[in-house]
């Protein structure tokens, strides 16, 4: 079982290597067949991983020894159980079907080995990360996700939205990096390896120690680490003040904006969350900031959706809204909630990003839901499984978002964190929020009239690679896909099979996968692999009132939450179908705050001018003053000027007359004796 463990990552590796190396020998054809085929055994080998570890078989070991300094070994190993395992399942799953949906999708683009041989690439890290046992490889696998996300949301390098949204991505990752690092420098530093099982062992006999950050200031050392570790999983799951770069990852192709936002980077912050449970739970301040973090990121960000009309944009804001519930869900210390939604989360938000490109391959490349509409006749299947997703999301019972957001919503009101209270206000409006905001994206886009049969205007935006394209701020005039006035004469039709098949495959999940939530979070599922101190064991006190899944959902009916999901639903029939008028006049008359959601709070205005801005400035006063003024004009072009003046000076005194020189060693010796008997 144990090389299994190891063709898992490496099937997706081999074929990153072979479609990026030998693309131009194995053709376009070659590339996809190769790197599905590797996806096929890695998934096929993650479920057989998966069915042994239900059996009762985990595994933790080292595969390779990287280096030794002193008594700390630097390792590559694997710790398979529960938690790991569904990781693996979920992650291979979905990377498969984002590869089978690659092929209909990038079939013109002229990268097209290239971008297989990146998503390869990473789902290798993302599985390096989920199957590490120890901090080194978790680094390792942290990093490459980093790295790869990069590449591919500047796949279309040629655009220049493209370079800047990928360069925002990876700055703001290595701003939670930064923090990352420096938690598993401490870990180091006081318990003397990187191995996950020796450091959990150790944790609570380290849980009293402190450490002085400011001197003086004793922190609880437990907390410091914790909270270094989340600024991390901040920056990887996008979590406020560090959400910024995820919306911008829309410049990216559609099935990396699927991998990235569903299954892989930005879950593994929340994955990494809930593997250190055992530190987590020692310090209620971490949990307290988690709690909160999550609750302003899950509210904020959903209500940013809501004004959005990129398709894209819209889902990605979703993504956002979503990964602030799992980390409320950790901050409860409902651990096994929290992974329980990313793996929900995972199936219906990828048919909902698979889904818009499907979209958007029909609309010749448009984004705008303005210039949609009434698609519903001409996409059926695309139509379906969308609709199953924002079903699942906006937690309507019988579909699988339904059973894992109510458990979040519950856990944070039975939760004693400090926070609790305003993360339970947070998730319980985010309700209303997300099935408002998903709905919107159905009917503008699925409904109402055919607003693509408008007249188009050409318009100033410049031409992308392949077709996508982000929308110019604040123009609601604008039309037309690369200012073509025919881009639209073509009727919409549904998309080829190679795309709809991983859209009905990701819906199934969709709809059932919430069904396990019995054994999954009341029944001990993840085992050993997630600690709980028993003092925060919400889960365990929600799990005496469960009484199967299907009194959950009839329960469920009488709840609030229903009547929030519920309430949203309807507003967006009243206003997207009933009323499409009113949109505008709310609009105008919301004014200010209209325009502060539109703005997305001044964030990244504010970042531009603190960072960016605050960057070339000091940049320009280190070249001023530091090159140009201390360097150049001191010690370089100062020494010149001080050399020649000093020629001038004692040119005086090299005029060939005696008496000068007579003068001059008089002089001298007359310093030269102050020097001698008169300085003390």
């Amino acid at each position: 079982m144990q090389k299994l463990y190891l063709v898992a990552p490496l099937a997706p590796l081999v074929g990153a290597l072979l479609s990026g190396l030998f693309g131009w020998v194995i053709g376009r054809r070659g590339a996809h067949l190769i790197t599905i085929g590797c996806m096929i055994v890695c998934a096929a080998v993650s479920g057989i991983v998966f069915n042994d570890v239900l059996q009762g078989n985990t595994y933790n070991g080292t595969v390779y020894t990287w280096l030794t300094s002193g008594n700390t070994h630097f390792e590559i190993g694997f710790l398979i159980d529960r938690l790991s395992a569904t990781m693996m399942l979920v992650v291979s799953f979905v990377s498969l079907m984002v590869h089978i949906y690659t092929i209909g999708y990038m079939a013109d683009d002229p990268g097209y080995q290239r971008f297989f041989s990146y998503i390869s690439l990473f789902t290798f890290s993302m599985l390096m990360l989920v199957m590490s046992n120890n901090f080194l490889q978790l680094f390792f696998g942290w990093e490459a996700v980093g790295l790869v996300s990069y590449l591919l949301i500047g796949f279309w390098y040629t655009r220049p939205t493209a370079i800047y949204a990928n360069l925002k991505a990876f700055l703001v990752n290595r701003v939670g990096d930064f923090g990352f690092l420096l938690g598993i420098a401490l870990v180091l530093m006081y318990f003397g390896t990187l191995d996950y099982a020796s450091v959990f062992a150790n944790a609570r006999q380290l849980g009293g120690n402190t450490i002085e950050i400011i001197p003086g200031s004793s922190w609880s050392l437990m907390t410091v680490i914790c909270l270094l570790l989340f600024v991390g999983a901040m920056g990887k799951s996008a979590q406020f003040p560090l959400h910024v770069w995820l919306p911008d990852s829309m410049e990216g192709p559609t099935p990396i904006s699927a991998l990235i936002h569903a299954a892989t980077m930005v879950t593994a912050g929340i994955f990494m969350v809930a593997r250190m449970s055992p530190l987590f739970e020692l310090s209620e301040t971490a949990l307290s900031v988690v709690i909160v973090i999550g609750a302003i990121t899950t509210l904020f960000m959903g209500l940013i959706a809501i004004v959005q009309n990129d398709i894209k944009r819209v889902i990605a804001y979703s993504t956002i809204s979503q990964l602030g519930y799992m980390t409320v869900a950790l901050g409860a210390s409902a651990y096994a909630a929290g992974i329980f939604h990313l793996a929900t989360h995972a199936f219906f938000k990828a048919v909902l990003f698979l889904g818009a490109g499907s979209v958007i391959i029909a609309m010749h490349h448009e984004q705008d839901m303005r210039r949609m509409g009434g698609l519903r006749k001409y996409m059926p299947i695309t139509y379906a499984t969308m609709m199953i997703a924002a079903l699942a999301i906006a937690g309507i019972p019988g579909f699988s978002g339904f059973f894992s957001k109510e458990s979040i919503i519950e856990a944070a009101h039975l939760s004693k964190i400090p926070g609790a209270g305003f993360a339970y206000f947070c998730v319980l409006t985010t309700v209303f929020v997300t099935a408002l905001y998903n709905f919107r994206l159905i009917f503008m886009t699925f409904h109402g009239p055919e607003r693509f049969r408008e007249p188009q205007v050409a318009d100033a935006r410049g031409e992308h690679g392949h077709g996508e394209h982000a929308l110019a701020e604040h123009d609601e005039t604008k039309h037309g896909a690369h200012g073509d006035p025919h881009a639209h004469d073509h009727e919409p039709h549904e998309s080829p099979a190679v795309v709809t098949i991983p859209l009905i495959l990701l819906a199934i999940p969709s709809v059932a996968a919430g069904w396990f939530i019995g054994p999954v979070l009341f029944g001990g599922f993840f085992g050993k692999a997630i600690y709980v101190a028993p003092e925060h064991d919400v889960l365990a006190e929600l799990g005496r009132e469960f009484h199967g899944v299907i009194g959950m959902m009839e329960h469920a009916v009488f709840t609030l939450p229903f009547g929030l999901a519920i309430a949203g639903i309807a507003v967006a029939v009243y206003l997207y179908l009933l009323r499409p008028d009113l949109p505008a006049v709310i609009k105008r008359r919301a004014g200010v705050l209209y325009t502060i959601l539109d703005r997305k709070y001044g964030i990244d205005e504010l970042y531009s001018f603190v960072f960016a801005a605050g960057a070339r400035a000091l940049g320009k006063g280190l070249w001023k003053g530091g090159d140009v003024g201390i360097i150049d004009g001191l010690f370089v072009n100062g020494t010149a000027r001080f050399i020649g003046w000093s020629a001038s000076v004692i040119r005086y005194f090299q005029s060939g007359y005696i008496y000068h020189y007579a003068f001059t060693m008089i002089i001298g010796i007359l310093v030269l004796l102050t020097l001698v008997f008169v300085w003390p």
